[in-house]
């Protein structure tokens, strides 16, 4: 593995550059490129994307724009399955992935795909400043030849509006001199369950050549490919997954409020549901809905639905109750606390994993972020346990760092929040009441439902 500063480009295939190069055979999509495929953005897609394509054997050209992002990278302190930080360790000893922060090395990749975040802000609104800027600089430095290919999630017809169009206007024609598709990323953060290259591939190009150029790329390592017939379609797809799971955690987050009024366990319900071998697909509720995907996806949606002047209620109602369930989940607390003869206010709160879910690093859209804000204002004293998370800083500025030995007994509440697979279990053993916002923990004395 070699990490660059500067990656020049004006240079022949492998003069100066380790790790790279020519690809044999004028036919093949990398022929007279230095790396087969560049990934703009290392982040939770981006680092297991290139990752997989150095496992199937492609020469790799890994872009960031944050030097801080590309050290943890080379000192292996990034949050990655197991079976990827394996991927990891062999990678940072093979010269065939090739590490920089300076985009204009993307003239020498054969393929470049776009990996990078699409947020939304404290108003729900969807944030493209980094698509944008990561399309720029990738527009900015393609050359004739190349296959630019988006997979950040976004809205309809960014495809055209962030690289067709831009193209154009430097003199590259989508289909003729440059090849442009969107395939929308299927990650699953902290999931080992399903491989990389076992999880299909939605591709949709501007073109037919774009297509196969895009399917002809992704084979490198993915094993199954869908196509579609236009990049449009490909974009709606991704949304329509990530909102078809909002609308049911929506749902489903109803249905163990419902539960719990009529005393009935609902993860029972749940699992008797689930024995239907159709037409019921299992949900589980929780303290909401954190990460890079549902609490924000169905936005980019609903915000260019808005503009159309389409409403979508289901949607609308989905999303605002995905977005207000820390709220229920302080007034739960609350509840709890006054039936045990105490108040929310001066009360010592223990949370139990702030992560967005199990076993990952990632706080983003997290729950617990506002729970915690909640909770401080409602005057209690929080501290959290999660071995994952080494600090968490609210919007405020306030700062909280993890409690690695938390002594449960002086707690006056305990909220489940996001239990880890290596929680210690004596930390829900010696608690005098607990507020389990996961629906994991068995019922109990000490142990009340969300």
């Amino acid at each position: 593995m070699t990490i660059v500063e500067g990656f020049p480009v004006d240079a022949g295939p492998r003069s100066d550059v380790a790790g790279v190069s020519d690809v044999d055979g004028a036919a093949s999509p990398g022929s007279g490129f230095a790396a087969d495929v560049a990934i703009v953005g290392l982040g939770y897609v981006g680092l297991p994307t290139a990752l997989a394509f150095h496992a199937a054997g492609r020469r790799v050209l890994g872009i960031d724009v944050s030097s801080e992002r590309l050290a943890a990278i080379r000192d292996e302190q990034v949050d990655l399955l197991v079976s990827d930080r394996e991927r990891l360790s062999l990678a940072l000893e093979d010269d065939a992935l090739v590490l920089s922060a300076d985009p204009a090395a993307l003239a020498r990749a054969a393929t470049v795909i776009v990996c990078v975040p699409t947020p939304v802000d404290a108003h729900l609104v969807p944030d493209l400043s980094i698509l944008h800027a990561a399309c720029e600089s990738v527009v900015a430095h393609a050359v004739p030849g190349q296959l630019l290919m988006l997979t950040s999630t976004t809205y309809v017809g960014s495809t055209y509006d962030m690289l067709v169009t831009p193209l154009a206007q430097r003199g590259l024609l989508a289909g003729q001199d440059i090849f442009v598709a969107f395939s929308p990323e299927r990650i699953d953060p902290g999931n080992d369950r399903h491989a990389h290259e076992d999880v299909p591939r939605v591709v949709g190009g501007v073109t037919a050549t774009c297509t196969l150029r895009a399917e002809q790329a992704l084979s490198g390592y993915a094993r199954n490919l869908h196509r579609v017939s236009s990049p449009e379609v490909a974009e709606l797809t991704k949304l329509l997954e990530n909102t078809f799971r909002a609308v049911n955690i929506a749902m489903i987050n109803e249905f163990a409020e419902a539960s719990r009024i009529l005393r009935l366990d609902v993860m029972e319900v749940i699992e008797a549901a689930s024995t239907k071998p159709y037409g019921f697909m299992p949900f589980t509720p929780g303290p909401g809905v954190g990460g890079h995907c549902i609490p924000c996806d169905p936005h980019y949606l609903l915000w260019q639905l808005r503009k159309q002047r389409l409403a979508t209620p289901l949607i609308e109602q989905a999303m605002q109750s995905i977005a207000g369930r820390p709220h229920r989940v302080i007034e739960r607390a609350r509840e709890v606390l006054c039936q045990a003869g105490k108040s929310l206010a001066g009360a010592h709160v223990l949370l139990l994993g702030v992560a967005y879910k199990p076993d990952v690093e990632d706080l983003r859209e997290s729950p617990a972020l506002e729970v915690i804000e909640r909770l401080i204002l409602a005057g209690a004293r929080v501290e959290y346990h999660d071995s994952y998370v080494a600090e968490v800083r609210l919007d405020d500025g306030t700062t909280l760092t993890n409690t690695p030995s938390p002594d449960p007994r002086a707690a006056d509440l305990v909220l489940a929040h996001t239990l880890h697979g290596n929680l210690d279990p004596e930390l829900l053993a010696k608690a005098d009441l607990i507020l389990d916002a996961t629906y994991r923990l068995t019922p109990a004395p000490n142990v009340v439902r969300l």
